[in-house]
């Protein structure tokens, strides 16, 4: 469920096939995941993104999943992603076009298991 809201998340941010599309991707580098209620097969379901925050190759970003017509939490989904060059097979920095869109959308609200920056402790 929550590739699926990636999926529907990517296209307000210009990725997904169109990102591709100019030899770059988006890797999930680190992720965390909070099952708070149990969900059984057939339950109508819908997810929420936000767009955490980001830097120059990072994006940090957060999916929720809800029963659909109840409106209770199911579980939440953190991931960190980067930006990659597919021709070379490694991390590079955001088109300034993507750049723009991240910070459009972002929140600015930090994570709960995840950060761009490390903590300290």
């Amino acid at each position: 469920m929550f590739d699926i809201a990636t999926d529907q998340l990517w296209p307000k941010l210009g990725l997904g096939a169109p990102f591709r599309e100019r030899g770059l991707a988006t890797f999930a580098a680190e992720a965390w995941v909070n099952y708070v209620r149990e969900a059984h097969e057939g339950m109508p379901l819908s997810c929420t993104n936000e767009v955490l925050g980001h830097d120059d190759k990072r994006l940090l970003a957060t999916h929720r999943m809800y029963h659909a017509t109840e409106g209770w939490l199911a579980a939440e989904n953190e991931v960190l992603y980067l930006c990659v060059d597919l021709g070379v097979r490694r991390v590079t920095r955001w088109p300034e076009d993507v750049l723009a869109r991240f910070a459009a959308l972002g929140t600015g609200r930090p994570g709960r298991r995840l950060a761009l920056k490390r903590r300290d402790g």
